[in-house]
């Protein structure tokens, strides 16, 4: 038996009413936890923090580890681009791809606003894709040239275009995300941080191949003004989010899998995902002489397809934070009429419009991020993972939100 926040007893196991709002990260009964009582509000109940369970340390040795790696990768990667595109050609297609590579992390930006990752995550996975992912589908290309038909050099270029791009590259891509829900699993917890993560690896690998091709043209074409003009076009206007999309399923599907959390899910989730990933990619290649209806009859509808999935998953994702703070407003830690301002888009631009009005922008955006964050750490004790980690966090997430409502009204 479990006591609800009255001193109530309440069967087990028990799930409460409205627990699982959406088809995203639903609670099992077994997993089900009543939000801990405010003291302030609820005397009669006893509320301190328990021992802090052992703890690692923390994203420091990946953040470390992939920086190592990373710059052990340009040794490879800066060389073979300046071999390829000279210099003039290497500057000129560093500051192109600067403009491809702003939309998409703009965009990234813009699916991460509910709940931000760690800078430092998302700049691994950055590195990661930047140069880690070129570095490995350098080394890894020439196997599969040895298996590349020789009858012609249309055969061999078609294969590896078809064959070997969308193999290895989603692999070595989708192989970050892979390290990133192995050894940052607490920041990687459902769909939408997926995709946050596999759009990031995707924009820099995006970034550094753009490099390659712009540059190219530069160095290599008789007419390079022209011919620079059309890679762009095609590259950096009509298919900015082509990588982004392709690794984007392998992340979808790992961030699912992450609801559950086990290594050997999300192992499965990795190999999985990338079956979508390359046959996307495979697609994109592939189109030929009739490209032009090939991209606005199938690649526009995928990328409208893959739009409206990642605005259901935001929509998802505040449900599941409105649900999460209503559990805490039983609890006696928010009033019902700040849970809608905490926990919808409407009342956020509300918030965030009254504090702009009084100084206090920065105040509630503390405000907003210590609620989102407290939501979230509720969902993952909720989901079974890590539970006494998560329930230490939950608590000092729990003694911040008097402090935190108090600076806004101040």
């Amino acid at each position: 038996m479990t006591m609800n926040p009255h001193g109530q007893p309440y069967p087990r196991p028990y799930v409460e009413p409205g627990a699982n709002p959406t088809w995203m990260g639903r609670v099992q009964p077994a997993n089900y936890q009543h939000a801990p009582g405010n003291p302030a509000s609820l005397p009669q109940q006893t509320w301190a923090m328990p021992p802090a369970p052992k703890r690692s340390m923390g994203t420091l040795p990946l953040v470390i580890g992939g920086g190592i790696l990373a710059l052990a990768s340009l040794l490879l990667v800066l060389p073979f681009l300046l071999v390829n595109t000279g210099i003039t050609g290497f500057v000129i297609g560093f500051v192109a791809s600067l403009i491809p590579l702003t939309v998409v992390l703009l965009t990234v930006r813009l699916i991460d606003r509910w709940e931000p990752e760690p800078k430092r995550l998302l700049w691994f996975a950055f590195t990661w894709g930047a140069a880690v992912s070129i570095a490995g589908t350098l080394l890894i290309q020439p196997l599969f040239a040895l298996a590349a038909p020789t009858s012609s050099e249309e055969a061999f270029t078609y294969f590896m275009a078809t064959v070997q791009a969308p193999i290895v590259e989603e692999f070595t891509k989708s192989l970050g995300l892979l390290v990133l829900i192995l050894a940052a699993r607490k920041y990687f917890d459902g769909p939408v941080d997926g995709v946050v993560f596999a759009f990031t690896i995707a924009a820099g690998f995006a970034f550094t191949e753009n490099i390659l091709y712009f540059g190219r043209e530069i160095a290599s074409s008789t007419d390079p003004g022209t011919d620079f003009v059309r890679i762009f076009i095609l590259r950096g206007l009509m298919s900015p989010f082509a990588h982004a999309v392709f690794t984007g399923t392998t992340g979808l599907i790992m961030g699912f899998a992450a609801r559950r959390w086990h290594p050997g899910y999300a192992v499965l989730a990795f190999f999985v995902g990338l079956l979508p990933a390359m046959f996307l990619h495979n697609r994109w290649n592939s189109m030929g002489q009739d490209f032009l209806v090939e991209y606005f009859v199938v690649q526009v509808p995928i990328f409208l397809t893959a739009t409206v999935g990642i605005i259901l998953l935001r929509v998802a994702e505040g449900k599941l934070t409105r649900q999460r703070l209503l559990e805490y407003a039983r609890a006696g830690w928010f009033t019902p009429a700040e849970v809608e301002m905490l926990g919808t888009s409407r009342g956020r631009r509300q918030a965030l419009r009254w504090a702009s009005s009084r100084g206090r922008t920065a105040q509630m955006r503390n405000f907003i991020k210590g609620a989102t964050a407290l939501a979230f750490t509720r969902q993952r004790i909720l989901s079974g993972r890590d539970v006494p980690v998560h329930q230490h966090d939950e608590l000092e997430h729990l003694r911040a939100i008097p402090a935190l409502r108090a600076a806004v009204l101040q």
